[in-house]
């Protein structure tokens, strides 16, 4: 009889994202698995919060799966804000952080100018094996303006995003000229005589679409879309490009903007600005004055924009029917609105949520908040901006190598998760309006339907807020299943190379697929990970930027009255959104326990009193007072102001029925 190999199967590595509690206990986030694994300190290996690591299940035998930290993939951070500690040959650098984080080395010659407890920006260089600590190098010294510029900048770095440029890529920028190339040229399609304008913010700096208008018979134009050729410049392999990948995205603060590539490429080299002859990239469509498109060309081509307009301008435009180039503005809105009706037909979802911006001082001080209107003039720089998107990702999902479909970053949008579904369901029932499941396309009309119902009442803000959650994330991939919301069955991003990388990657394999030299990127599905992962970071900045500045205005009205709608209700007590300042803060279930003995209603979404019946449910509206404003935790508080009978006697009633 023969023995069997005596050789122990080697365990397999899973990949997942590290997240270590404030207590340092740490959790890896591994997709699919219903269970995070468990990492004790000791076994992190180098790891930090947020990194992308692989790891090695113990076979611990315990209630919990564990797992030890054999290598780490990706960092999410690499510099870090804090403060050094110089001494004769050496400097330690301790990191602000809520999460654990270890000590860094610094060398002397690696200062760059800190000194002796300055507070700095450390760039991670590597972590030695067998060394106990990272080794850093200061980046910069800071010289925050005041607290809100530190708070800024602070959030860029937490979420993994450089202050600053390299040396090398900013040289690599620098070293770049805008003039014009006959060879290149040649190689174009010459677009400079045909009308072109852009539309955008009136602070904007970087214009990286414009549209065309040319004429070609009473009922018959040829539009275009035409976006900035960052691909002619960020070449692959250049620093620049493995800067823009690493960044993948720009961030938008409410006071600054922290740019995925340098102001040369964002703000010159490839701005349409007017009365400058730039490359594009472009797609032509051949349309009737009812919006059916009879052909479309994508290629590389040559602009010059004839116009800068702002948002407002082009809006004064459409509601006077007065202005510069009103025929061709005019077709355009016309255009868009055919666009965007058809698209509902077609199923996408008209979500509008509330959007808000700061009217600031010279020093970044909130003034004012701001409610963002969606205007004609938006509606129309963003339906050329979908059908451009949606056309690309047609036209390359036709292509085949080897009779496969070409690695692409599609930007898809996968249907609702029915679990979330049908609490929403149930909820917007309460409210008498019903919802039809039978199919993803019966749910899009029924959401389409609850958005027409719904507006204008009390309820409306929260059935939108709601229905929104219910949603999947929108993600890269090149697994192209569609884009539910806007109804599309192929959809990318191009329009927006100089602030998103996936559109950079967009415009590379058009680009080949022009030049009929595709080499599939294996590597496609990883650098779409990695865009998303960004994208969430990007907006994790941003959110907290905004709550910062919100808690920034609201801390001049402490003490002050107001009216506020629920946004969200937990177990520990419900959140409120002021309807004047458009800020949100917690009345907490502690503060409430003078009144009733509160529990959480989930399918509800109410926080009910035990004793009085009493319910806050979301969308409520609510009388509160401002009692704390704390700028460090991003956190407001409220108190609740009871109507005329106020729940203690109530309460207090229910007390004496009781005794009886």
């Amino acid at each position: 009889m023969s023995k069997k190999s005596g050789k122990k199967k080697e365990t397999p590595l899973v990949k997942g994202v590290l997240e270590i509690t404030r207590s340092g206990m740490g959790y890896v986030i591994v997709e699919g698995r219903d269970k995070d694994l468990l990492v004790r300190p000791h076994d992190f290996n180098k790891a930090m919060n947020g990194d992308t690591v692989r790891v090695k299940i113990k076979d611990s035998g315990g209630r919990r799966v564990e797992g030890v930290i054999a290598e780490v993939i990706e960092r999410k951070q690499t510099e870090f804000i804090g403060n050094i500690q110089v001494n004769e040959n050496f400097a330690f650098f301790t990191p602000d952080s809520q999460k654990p984080l270890p000590d860094f080395y610094v060398s002397i010659k690696n200062l760059n100018g800190a000194k002796d407890k300055d507070r700095v920006v450390v760039k991670f260089l590597n972590w030695e094996n067998g060394a106990k600590k990272p080794e850093g190098e200061v980046v910069s010294v800071m010289q925050a303006k005041d607290a809100s510029d530190m708070a800024m900048k602070e959030l860029i770095i937490q979420n993994g995003f450089p202050l600053e440029f390299s040396k090398t890529v900013l040289d690599e920028a620098h070293s770049l000229e805008g003039n014009i190339d006959e060879e290149e040229l040649a190689r174009r399609k010459d677009y400079r005589d045909v009308l072109t304008f852009t539309i955008d913010p009136d602070d904007a700096k970087d214009f990286d679409d414009a549209l065309s208008v040319k004429k070609l018979s009473d009922t018959d134009f040829e539009i275009g879309v035409h976006i900035a050729d960052v691909s002619h410049f960020v070449t692959p392999g250049s620093a620049l490009d493995e800067e823009g990948y690493a960044r993948a995205t720009s961030v938008y603060l409410p006071d600054r903007v922290n740019p995925m590539l340098p102001e040369k490429i964002s703000n010159e080299l490839c701005s349409l600005r007017p009365k400058e002859d730039k490359y594009t990239f472009s797609v032509i469509f051949n349309m009737n004055s009812k919006g059916k498109i009879k052909d479309y060309w994508v290629g590389k081509t040559f602009t010059h924009s004839d116009q800068r307009f702002t948002y407002d301008e082009v809006q004064k435009i459409i509601e006077t029917g007065n202005g510069p180039h009103l025929e061709e503005i005019s077709l355009l809105n016309s255009l868009a609105k055919h666009f965007r009706k058809e698209r509902f037909k077609n199923g996408a979802i008209n979500f509008s949520s509330t959007e808000v911006k700061f009217k600031l001082d010279e020093n970044g001080k909130p003034l004012g908040i701001i409610v963002k209107e969606s205007k004609d003039s938006h509606k129309l720089v963003e339906e050329f901006m979908l059908l451009a998107n949606r056309t690309v990702a047609a036209h390359v999902a036709k292509i085949k190598v080897n009779k496969k479909p070409i690695p692409f970053p599609y930007r898809i949008h996968d249907t609702p998760d029915e679990e979330k579904l049908r609490p929403f369901v149930a909820f917007a029932r309460k409210f008498g309006y019903k919802f039809d499941m039978k199919d993803d396309a019966a749910i899009a009309k029924s959401f389409n339907q609850l958005m027409l119902d719904v507006h204008g009442k009390p309820e409306q803000h929260v059935l939108e807020q709601l229905g929104i959650r219910t949603m999947a994330k929108a993600v890269y991939t090149t697994e192209n299943v569609g884009h539910y919301g806007l109804g599309f069955e192929n959809y990318c991003h191009f329009t927006s190379p100089i602030r998103r990388y996936p559109d950079v990657m967009v415009h590379r394999i058009l680009h080949d697929i022009l030049q009929h030299d595709v080499h599939p990127d294996k590597k496609m599905e990883e650098k779409c990970v990695h865009c998303s992962q960004r994208e969430r970071a990007a907006m994790e900045a941003e959110r907290a930027g905004n709550k910062y500045k919100q808690v920034e205005f609201m801390m001049d009205k402490l003490g002050e009255d107001m009216e506020g709608v629920i946004s969200g209700v937990s177990a520990f007590g419900f959140w409120v959104e002021t309807v004047k300042e458009k800020c949100e803060g917690l009345v907490s279930v502690k503060d409430l326990a003078e009144y009733d003995d509160f529990r959480h209603d989930d399918a509800g979404y109410a926080l009910v009193g035990v004793r009085t019946g009493k319910k806050f449910r979301m969308g409520d509206t609510v009388q509160i007072k401002l009692v704390s404003a704390n700028l460090e935790k991003r956190q407001l508080d409220f108190d609740w102001i009871p109507g005329i009978e106020s729940l203690k006697k109530k309460a207090v009633k229910s007390k004496k029925k009781k005794r009886h």
